[in-house]
């Protein structure tokens, strides 16, 4: 193919999430408590105001050369519109103060909300201010968790687990329900200018590959077709050591997926590209970065771009960058892909 010089980060990240040559490899952190501390605001100011978050998005943009950027904040958006009493830290995320279900009555009591209200509704917001400002300087993601992650904050990380193993009929009502809401929220995002749907499913790294094919995959799926009815694309995002599930997370049909720093690297690469599919990390966001020096981090980052030999590859962190890292590292990663050389 051509190498083409890309003019804006949204045509990079485009370009890479079809394998296509480009100018240089997109760069995609995921940016939550980095973004909220550089802006001058509490986790609770970014978590709860739409418009804030936003512009602590917005402002990593102007400063850092990104191809992308996520609306992303919190697990309980849906646990809190369907009536969960919430507790808002200062500095650390938001959460439920109990769970909503407990017995299957519980789930029977739950009610399916209006995406268009509420914290959903907040995100929403929150994606229409982003996409209208960064226009084709990057690609702005929404964000829902997938119907098992969801479940997990509902009832409890272990309690669901032991609901799938003890009640399975009432976690797969759970899951159904639950996947609904989470198509409507995904739904509301690309509404409101979404390019892609972030999609969390961090509690599936904890269970067994037979359990993420029965109580995950399925969910997952419908989601993701549903995004992909509405003209959009998804990463799935799963924190952890994903390397058992790694042979059927491309059955899901995400469009990128993400790769945690406990997972081979090149065991990803391969399964990813063999399918066609894109794929970014896996920097380990302490050791790699918060307790890293500049030429390090740039170093590792020149590492994986090597050992990714591909355009479907884009420059990230395994999960969240850690707001102390220190701004001569994080500037160091980002512009690590502009001063690679490529070997000859």
């Amino acid at each position: 193919m051509i190498v083409m010089d890309s003019n804006s980060g949204k045509e990079r990240f485009f370009r890479a999430l079809r394998g296509e040559e480009l100018d240089r490899t997109p760069v995609f952190p995921l940016l939550m408590h980095l973004a909220a501390n550089r802006a001058g605001i509490t986790y609770r100011e970014f978590a709860r105001n739409g418009r804030s978050l936003a512009e602590a998005q917005l402002a990593m943009l102007d400063r850092y050369p990104l191809d992308a950027i996520t609306a992303c904040s919190d697990a309980f958006r849906v646990s809190a519109d369907l009536g969960g009493e919430m507790v808002y830290p200062e500095n650390s995320p938001p959460h439920l103060a109990r769970p909503l279900v407990v017995t299957e009555q519980d789930i029977s009591a739950l009610k399916r909300p209006d995406a268009d209200r509420g914290r959903m509704r907040d995100r929403s917001d929150a994606i229409r201010i982003m996409a209208e400002s960064a226009g084709d300087r990057a690609a702005v993601l929404g964000w829902v968790d997938m119907p098992y992650a969801e479940a997990s904050s509902v009832t409890g990380v272990a309690d669901f687990m032991m609901m799938a193993v003890t009640d399975p009929d009432s976690a797969h009502r759970l899951l159904r329900f639950l996947t609904d809401i989470v198509i409507d929220f995904a739904l509301a995002q690309v509404e409101a200018g979404a390019d892609m749907i972030g999609a969390g499913d961090a509690a599936t790294s904890l269970v067994s590959p037979a359990m993420y094919r029965e109580f995950a995959l399925p969910y997952e799926q419908q989601v993701i077709e549903a995004v992909h009815a509405a003209g959009k694309t998804v990463k799935l995002h799963i924190c952890g050591n994903t390397e058992n599930h790694l042979p059927f997370l491309p059955e899901s049909g995400a469009d990128l997926f993400n790769v945690d720093h406990m997972v081979s690297f090149t065991h990803a690469r391969d399964t990813y590209t063999g399918v066609g599919k894109s794929f970014k990390g896996n920097l380990d966001p302490v050791e790699d970065m918060l307790n890293s020096t500049p030429e390090a981090c740039e170093a590792k980052a020149h590492e994986l771009i090597r050992l990714a030999s591909t355009p479907y590859y884009m420059l990230s962190a395994g999960c969240e960058i850690p707001s102390a890292i220190d701004d001569a590292v994080f500037s160091a990663f980002c512009h690590a892909p502009q001063t690679y050389l490529k070997p000859s």
